[in-house]
């Protein structure tokens, strides 16, 4: 059986990821992102799902590990993120004081938290805080979490969909150790590498003429400075297309000449989600 490893608790949205692509795997949580991607690296057989960024809130600010491990990514996957209020059996929104839950979650619920008054309280995931509530015990508190967390660690609903804007999506990514691309044909893909660029002046600008060019669009270009360091960057970069595609080889070969440092981290299918 495969494995995948998430961050974060049972219930966590990592986990409802896993259970929504592969639900015969046996899936294992992971205490830190870190911890995630060592697995992967070590254990060829197993995968990966990572939330990389939120339509709304942005990214959630793994790219040092994707710089690092350079693990290959087989696919993506946007799931939706729908937020709940939940308490202990019993518990009305009127009892409630103190709410837990990720900073993300907190923020993407700000309307719903500022109209009832409540405290927020940061911790480190949202199944993590449903699962202390349930500990705990208290009608005072309640956590913002999934409807699995609800049943993995018997919660009350007291309040579905309290997140500020409907359509709020994660985007995921399945990784691991292992290279795999699927054959180039009439679907839409999308390539996936990193680059560090040689230092000179206007490198970057030099460096995305190819693109143009050759009429390849990029979907996200982001710069991160490397580790310790305020004056080298790498940039992840996706782009609309498969690698195999005349038109992405020519690009990448023009980049590949004011680069330093390049690393196809995958080719994969879009998810039918880019289309709507």
């Amino acid at each position: 059986m495969n494995k995948i490893y998430f961050q974060g608790t049972f219930g966590a949205y990592s986990h409802l990821a896993a259970l929504s692509i592969s639900p015969k795997a046996e899936i294992l949580p992971c205490k830190t992102f870190d911890e995630c991607f060592l697995k992967a690296s070590k254990d060829p057989n197993s995968k990966i799902i990572i939330p990389e960024s939120n339509r709304i809130t942005g990214n959630i600010g793994i790219e040092y590990l994707i710089f690092e491990y350079r693990l290959n990514i087989y696919s993506e996957y946007f799931q939706k993120i729908e937020h709940n209020l939940l308490g202990i059996p019993g518990t009305k929104i009127s009892d409630i004081k103190d709410v837990y839950s990720h900073g993300q979650a907190l923020s993407q619920c700000s309307k719903f938290i500022k109209s009832n008054n409540l405290v927020e309280h940061v911790r480190a995931d949202t199944a993590g805080s449903a699962e202390m509530i349930s500990k705990d015990k208290d009608n005072k508190k309640a956590a913002i979490a999934s409807l699995l967390s609800a049943k993995t660690y018997g919660l009350e609903i007291i309040k579905k969909n309290i997140e500020n804007e409907n359509g709020n999506l994660t985007r995921f990514l399945i990784m691991g150790k292992n290279i795999s691309q699927p054959e180039f044909g009439k679907k839409k893909y999308i390539t996936s590498f990193l680059f560090k660029l040689k230092s000179k002046p206007a490198a970057l600008y030099q460096s995305l003429g190819g693109f143009a060019i050759n009429g390849v669009n990029l979907t996200k270009l982001q710069s991160y400075p490397e580790k310790n360091s305020f004056d080298s960057f790498f940039f992840l970069c996706d782009l609309d297309g498969h690698i195999e595609d005349r038109r992405v080889q020519k690009s990448l070969e023009e980049l590949g000449l004011h680069c330093q440092d390049f690393h196809v981290l995958g080719v994969f299918e879009a998810d039918k989600q880019r289309e709507k």
